[in-house]
């Protein structure tokens, strides 16, 4: 076999990368670089238009679809910046809406624009009608997150007049959304557990807003926790935006087919919605509960190291940081001053810290890189403020949508609407004949005997994969 290789060259203009391929031919690979940060990108829009061939990437993992200028992250150093400020220091000083503004717009907002900000928020908080209608057909087990998905798309549907291409009419959909989906998110936890509806008060700020409609009911006045709503703070901010994630990707792809934006931030509610990423601090609750005390850590993690056939390490490592996840670590500083403002006793902390304390003693893992995310400490948090686990991924989701529209405006108005479009490498049957002997005859299935209430679902061990799957990748395990 021939191996592609790539050479590095400077050309006289600009720095290129030279790719030889099989038969001899040589293309030039422009090199792109960021305005901050060391990644190298090959431009490689032009590779199949002069040599014919495609890239395999599943996953995405070495592709930069977009440019922005939103995030900024450094895995190996466990860097996280939002248009340049660490995001530790925006947890420590700024509110919600005050990071809301500054995705959006880029610069934090001066004293004037923080409330004129906050009054167009507050505004767009109350919900039409229409809306408030669809909670009563969810069934009071309905998944909150099913719930999102079909209430935000359902916006599109009241606030159908919006053309993408007016700079007023995206600002507004932007802050509807991010005013509205953490009323949507507290009337769907309402709607589950069969409480009424609380709607959100003028006097109270976005933090305090989503405490009081999660948990006030019009029996009693409800006085909100500040400490709890310092938490909500931080939380929100922690989970505002984090670059091209799968979610955040999906927004961008139904965007790019001008889609309207509320049906593009229902697509990434259902990205975040699977286990993989926005279920984390779900699955991370459910592991210390199984390990249940401190003195199981240690068989916990040799049955993780032994690979024991139902024990998973939740909560550590990340597809980007290989150093400490700089959001992990405010978390863990957050929780601890919760838990005992709040006065709560949570047996799972400890155990937390100790399986953290072990893992990070031990080759195993320090060779990995496998170092505790954000997800790790935000489930204890949360339970602690009173949340259950159902609304965990709802307030990932709640608070994730500043930066899904901040990425959506940021692709309209910069003009980077090119539709996606994957290709694939197609490992299925090659072309062949309808062999018609061999089939039902023609409109069998359409004329069926008997009476159809008397017809069973068909029992099969369907394979794994089809039979027309016929060629094995090996994965990549560098990646």
């Amino acid at each position: 076999k021939t191996k592609n290789s790539l050479a590095m060259s400077t050309a006289a203009e600009e720095e290129v990368a030279i790719l030889k391929l099989p038969d001899g031919q040589e293309h030039k690979i422009k090199i792109l670089k960021p305005s901050y940060g060391a990644d190298q990108f090959l431009d490689i829009r032009d590779l199949h238009a002069k040599t014919g061939y495609f890239v395999f990437d599943p996953g995405f993992t070495c592709t930069g679809s977009c440019m922005s200028a939103i995030t900024f992250i450094d895995g190996p150093k466990g860097v996280c910046l939002y248009r340049g400020y660490p995001v530790q220091e925006l947890v420590e000083h700024a509110s919600a809406l005050q990071v809301a503004y500054l995705l959006l717009v880029g610069e934090m907002p001066k004293e004037e624009q923080r409330r004129k900000f906050m009054v167009e928020v507050k505004k767009h908080m109350l919900v039409h009608e229409k809306i408030k209608a669809m909670f009563a057909n969810f069934t009071m087990n309905a998944h909150p997150m099913a719930i999102m998905v079909a209430v935000i798309g359902a916006l599109s549907s009241i606030f159908s007049e919006l053309d993408p291409s007016n700079a007023h009419h995206r600002w507004l959909a932007c802050t509807r959304l991010i005013a509205k989906v953490p009323v949507l998110a507290c009337m769907a936890y309402k709607t589950s557990i069969g409480q009424p509806i609380m709607y959100p008060r003028a006097d109270l700020t976005f933090a305090e807003n989503f405490l009081y409609m999660m948990f006030a009911t019009p029996m009693e006045e409800y006085k909100v926790n500040k400490v709890a709503a310092k938490a909500i703070n931080a939380f929100m901010i922690l989970h505002m935006d984090h670059e091209q994630n799968a979610s955040t990707s999906t927004v961008r792809i139904a965007g790019s087919s001008q889609a309207n934006p509320y049906a593009c931030i229902a697509a990434g509610v259902a990205s975040l919605w699977g286990p993989a990423h926005g279920g984390a601090n779900e699955a991370v609750i459910k592991m210390l509960e199984q390990i249940g005390t401190k003195e199981n850590v240690e068989q916990f993690v040799a049955d993780v190291k032994a690979k024991k056939e139902g024990v998973r390490l939740m909560g550590f490592g990340h597809r980007v940081y290989k150093n400490y996840d700089p959001r992990a670590k405010v978390m863990k500083k957050l929780v601890a001053e919760v838990l005992e403002e709040l006065g709560v006793d949570d047996p799972m902390l400890g155990v937390a810290q100790e399986l953290e304390k072990v893992a990070l003693q031990d080759e195993y893992f320090i060779k990995r890189k496998l170092y505790p995310n954000v997800d790790y400490y935000s489930g204890i948090m949360l339970r602690a403020i009173g949340i259950p686990t159902s609304m965990f991924t709802v307030m990932f989701a709640m608070s994730r949508t500043v930066g899904w529209v901040s990425q959506w405006n940021e692709m309209v108005s910069e003009g980077q609407m090119r539709i996606g479009r994957p290709r694939q490498l197609y490992v299925g049957a090659k072309q062949r004949e309808y062999e018609l002997a061999r089939q039902v005859s023609p409109g069998a299935d359409d004329s069926p005997d008997g009476d159809f209430s008397k017809v069973q679902a068909m029992k099969t061990d369907l394979p794994r994969r089809a039979s027309s799957f016929k060629v094995e990748v090996p994965d990549v395990s560098t990646r």
